[in-house]
C-alpha cells in the first residue's frame, strides 16, 4: 500500500429541499385550505477517525464528495425527508486544513472522533407557513437552501509513541525491523526509507509503537535530500530514539547535524526527551566503538547506548529506555490532572479521592 499523507479534497453539502404548494381537496371540504409541507434538510458531511487505516492513499482516486439534497416537500403537509449524509473516514492522526493550508479546522486524535465539515441545506418552507388571517390560500413557497462547498487539506501526522530520527542509513528501519514485526525496506544506501513506517514494540509486557522517518541530512529544511516534510510524524511522539551510526567518520557533526534541522523545522521537536545511541557498533572495532561513544557523549551531553541490531546488542535496554520514558510521562500527565481536579474542586477532597 502506498503512503499518503497530504490530500485535497473537495465538499459539499446537500442543498435544502423546496417547499411544496397544495391545497387540501376532498370531497365535502369545500374550503380545505393550504397543506403543502416543508422540504426536508439536505445531507451534512462528516470527517470520522477509524482504527485499520495509516494512510490517506483512498483519496488519490476520489477527490470530490456531495451530500444529497433533501426531498421536497409533499401534499397532505408531508415533509420532505433529509438528505444521506457522506462521511469521510480517515486514520487517526489526521489534521484537517481550510483551502489556505494554514487555518486549522478539526484535529482527530481518537479512534471515533467525528466532525461535521459542512452542514446542509435548510429545507424550504411549505404554503401551509404562509397562512394568515389576511391570506387563507398562499400560492407561494421557499426554495431550499444551498448547501456548503469548501476546499480542505487532509493531513496525516502519524500517532506513535516514540520516534527514531537520524541521517540515512543511520540504522533505523534496522532497528525498527527487529524490534516490532514492521518489515520496511532496508539497503545499503541512502535514503531507502521513503515513507514514514509504523511497528509496536512488546517489552516486559508492555507495548508502544515505534515511527520511523527517513532520514535527514544538512539542508532538509530547504528541501534538500527528501526534505522534511515527514517531520511532522514525530512531533506528536513522546520521546525521540536519536540514532547515529558508528560508520560515520564525525559522529558529533551527525549528532549535531540532525539535531539542527529538527529545531529548524519546528523548535519543540528538540525539546522532546531524547535518547542518544551509537548504532552498527558491529561494524567497528571495540577501541573506535570506545572512540566513538566519547565523541557522542561530548556533543550530546548525555551518556549514549552503544546498538546493535545484527548481535542485538543493547536493543532490550534501548527498548526499556524508551518504555521508562512513555510510562514516566504518562505518570506526569495523570498527576497534572488530578492537580487540575484539586484546583477545580477544592481542597475537600481526600488524597485517595483524586488519587483513583
Amino acid at each position: 500500500m502506498k503512503f499518503l499523507d497530504k490530500v485535497k479534497v473537495y465538499v459539499r453539502s446537500g442543498d435544502g429541499g423546496a417547499g411544496a404548494v397544495s391545497f387540501r381537496r376532498e370531497k365535502f371540504i369545500e374550503f380545505g385550505g393550504p397543506d403543502g409541507g416543508d422540504g426536508g434538510r439536505g445531507g451534512d458531511v462528516f470527517i470520522e477517525a477509524v482504527s485499520g487505516l495509516n494512510t490517506l492513499i483512498d483519496y488519490r482516486y476520489q477527490q470530490h464528495f456531495k451530500a444529497k439534497t433533501g426531498m421536497h416537500g409533499m401534499g397532505r403537509n408531508r415533509t420532505g425527508g433529509k438528505g444521506d449524509d457522506v462521511t469521510l473516514k480517515v486514520p487517526v492522526g489526521t489534521q484537517v486544513f481550510s483551502e489556505d493550508e494554514e487555518t486549522l479546522i478539526c484535529d482527530l486524535t481518537e479512534i471515533g472522533q467525528v466532525f461535521r465539515i459542512a452542514a446542509g441545506g435548510n429545507g424550504g418552507f411549505g404554503n401551509w407557513q404562509f397562512k394568515s388571517s389576511v391570506n387563507q390560500a398562499p400560492r407561494r413557497a421557499n426554495p431550499g437552501l444551498e448547501g456548503e462547498e469548501l476546499t480542505i487539506w487532509l493531513q496525516l501526522k502519524l500517532i506513535a509513541d516514540a520516534g527514531l530520527v537520524g541521517k540515512p542509513n543511520a540504522g533505523k528501519s534496522t532497528f525498527l525491523a527487529s524490534v516490532t514485526a514492521a518489515r520496511p525496506k532496508i539497503a545499503d544506501y541512502p535514503f531507502t526509507t521513503l515513507y514514514p513506517n509504523l511497528g509496536v514494540a512488546t517489552v516486559d509486557s508492555h507495548e508502544f509503537v515505534i515511527a520511523d522517518i527517513p532520514g535527514l541530512i544538512e539542508g532538509a529544511h530547504e528541501g534538500v535530500g527528501i526534505g522534511d516534510r515527514f517531520l511532522g510524524h514525530v512531533e506528536r511522539t513522546r520521546v525521540l530514539l536519536h540514532l547515529v551510526s558508528a560508520v560515520e567518520e564525525d559522529v558529533a557533526l551527525a549528532y549535531t547535524t540532525v539535531r539542527r534541522e529538527l529545531e529548524l523545522y519546528d523548535p519543540e521537536l528538540i525539546e522532546k526527551p531524547e535518547i542518544v545511541a551509537l548504532s552498527q557498533i558491529d561494524t567497528v572495532d571495540d577501541e573506535t566503538r570506545r572512540d566513538k561513544l566519547d565523541q557522542l557523549a561530548e556533543a550530546s551531553g548525555v551518556k549514549p547506548l552503544a546498538l546493535s541490531a545484527v548481535t542485538k546488542h543493547g536493543m532490550p535496554e534501548a527498548l526499556r529506555r524508551l518504555r521508562r520514558e512513555i510510562a514516566g510521562m504518562e505518570d506526569t500527565a495523570a498527576e497534572d490532572l488530578a492537580a487540575d481536579d484539586r484546583r477545580r474542586f477544592g481542597a475537600s477532597l481526600k488524597e485517595e479521592d483524586w488519587r483513583g
